[in-house]
């Protein structure tokens, strides 16, 4: 990674925390169980600097939703190390479709942002099921997959939906992505969405 890319990835990672601190406190659903969007740094990460950026920048996102959800809630000191290797899974699984989709590259990306918001999930809410259906129990002595299933897998589909349509957004944004694309110097990492290329295209 060069500066520039640090730099992207530590400031996807604050803002992530950020966003958590943010749906955190003022979606408080119960003991444990919260609003939670810091997925969406992570995306960001992972759409535009690809698998090693997304993943890293996902583990930093982490870092407070581990500490909320773990040594602060029912994960303990288990969720330090769960909530960041979920996060960084999606931030991972994020750029490998963005690359394999070539989003950016090609026409009504922002509506194909959609569902590869969806996919790039995936890892994570597997992950997250072997965190609660086993991990918990066998380290904790409590969790379970019921508890995934009625409390967590919920708000967590709520959650990417509404992400998704957030990254739509944003990719679909010139400006927005023209500014993110300032961060890399590798074309094939992430190419400037222009105004002038995308009629072109139509």
């Amino acid at each position: 990674m060069d500066a520039k890319t640090v730099s992207f990835t530590v400031m996807m990672g604050v803002l992530g925390n950020v966003l958590f601190a943010i749906s955190y406190y003022t979606g408080n659903l119960g003991y444990g169980i919260a609003l939670d969007f810091s997925l969406v740094a992570a995306c960001i990460a992972g759409f535009y600097g690809g698998p090693l950026t997304g993943f890293i920048s996902g583990l930093s996102v982490g870092i407070m939703p581990g500490i909320m959800f773990g040594p602060m809630g029912m994960g303990s000191w288990l969720g330090l190390f769960g909530l960041p290797l979920g996060k960084g899974l999606t931030g991972l699984t994020a750029g490998i479709i963005s690359k394999g989709l070539g989003l950016g590259r090609r026409q009504y990306s922002s509506l194909f942002a959609v569902p590869a918001t969806l996919l790039a999930y995936i890892p994570e809410c597997l992950f997250t099921y072997a965190y609660f259906a086993y991990l918990m129990p066998f380290f904790l002595g409590s969790g379970g997959a019921f508890t995934f299933l009625v409390y967590i897998l919920p708000k967590a589909i709520g959650e990417v939906t509404i992400i998704s349509f957030l990254m739509a957004a944003l990719i679909g944004n010139h400006g927005f992505s023209d500014f993110i694309g300032r961060f890399f110097t590798k074309p094939h990492v992430i190419p400037k969405l222009k105004a002038s290329e995308s009629k072109l295209k139509t």
